[in-house]
């Protein structure tokens, strides 16, 4: 059976999108340091409006 998919909280959604926001942090590192697919953060709607 295939492992059931991770739900984030609005709060830690919205974490990860200050972090995506600071300048100098690749989404590479940023995905990284949370332990998350870097696809997944990328793909964000809020981070499609960052631009980098």
């Amino acid at each position: 059976m295939a492992p059931s998919r991770r739900r984030h909280t609005a709060e830690y959604r919205a974490h990860a999108m200050e972090l995506v926001r600071e300048p100098g942090k690749p989404i590479a590192e940023v995905a990284r340091d949370l332990g998350i697919n870097e696809g997944t953060l990328a793909n964000t709607p809020k981070t499609s409006q960052n631009t980098r």
